[in-house]
Order: structure tokens, then sequence, then C-alpha cells
């Protein structure tokens, strides 16, 4: 059974919360790098720098950490204490893990409203970076946009990250070859 299967979470809304952020990730991360060998290229070979492109591999950087906490929190992969609560008994367990849930959802309803107020500012005030020149309101609604959908995702899987009962296409591959990490691709011991 995969990961998308025993999350319960239909097809569209897993596509959207794990497929699309993974594209859209990827497609980021190697723009930053078409963007990083076109300085190189223009600093030491024609000795003419792109001034902007570290400015934007910064913004590039954000967005994909805030793209990629999404995944992170639907998959229940962030790093978190849990070496004390995944020994603990089936009800301490879980008020253990219900704590931690709504912490995460409280961090949430927190930052929300307070970066739209900046996102807001960024906007009204068409404040824009130094050197690209481009509007700040596009950095700042990564954190935004990556709050927002970090709710989304921890309420679509809510049950799941109580009963401490996630599975990841990760634990799949994990799975599937014993720990062993140095299994050759695509071979499987069955």
């Amino acid at each position: 059974m995969s990961a998308r299967e025993n999350s319960g979470v239909p097809t569209p809304i897993w596509f959207t919360i794990v497929t699309v952020p993974r594209v859209i990730i990827g497609l980021v991360i190697l723009f930053g790098i078409a963007i990083n060998f076109a300085n190189v290229i223009g600093r030491y070979v024609f000795l003419e720098p792109i001034i902007w492109a570290e400015e934007i591999m910064i913004y590039i950087m954000v967005w994909t950490v805030f793209i990629g906490a999404v995944l992170v929190s639907f998959e229940g992969q962030h790093l978190k204490m849990d070496f004390f609560s995944i020994m603990l008994p089936s009800p301490w367990k879980e008020i253990i893990n219900f704590v931690a849930t709504m912490a995460i959802l409280a961090v949430c309803v927190f930052v929300v409203p307070q970066n739209w107020t900046v996102v807001e500012l960024m906007w009204n005030n068409d404040q824009r970076s130094v050197v690209a020149e481009i509007p700040m309101v596009i950095p700042h609604f990564a954190l935004l946009l990556g709050f927002v959908l970090i709710f989304v995702a921890i309420v679509v899987r809510f049950r799941s990250h109580i009963t401490g009962t996630l599975a990841s296409e990760v634990d799949e591959i994990v799975e599937e070859y014993g720990g062993d990490i140095d299994a050759p691709a695509g071979l499987s011991e069955k």
C-alpha cells in the first residue's frame, strides 16, 4: 500500500499538497542553478558578473524552504523530539502528539496574521529589493503562503498526526530495502 493510499487522503488533495510543491521546488532550484551557472560564466569568462544573481538566489532559497516545509509537515517528517513519545503507552502517546500538533497549528495561527500585515505593507509601499528591484512582497509572500499551507497540511492529516501513523514515500523506500541504503536502484529483496 502506498503512502497516499495509507493516508486516506483523496488523490486531488494529495496531488495538490505533495506533487505540485515537489515540481515547483524542482523547477525553482533548477532556475537557481541556471542563474548561478550564468553568473559564474559572466564573472570568470566575460569579467561581467550578474549583479542581481545572489539576491535572486536568496529569494529562491526562501521560497524552496517554505514550500518544502509544507511537504515536511504533511508527511510528519519535521525534526521533533519524539524519543519519549514513541515509547509511551497508547493514551499518553496520543496526548503528547495532540499537544505537539496543536502547538504547530497555534504557531501558524499566530504567524499568518502577523505576516499578512507585513505583506500588506510591502504591497502598499511598493518596496523593492536593493539590486534586482523586485517587489519585496514576493519573498515575504513565501512565508505567508508557507504557513497557510502548513496549517492546511496538518489539518488534512490531523488524525494521522495524533495517532502517529503518518506514512511517507521515504518510509516506504526504507521499508522496501529493509534499511539497506546500499541496495541497487530498482532491486529489492522479496
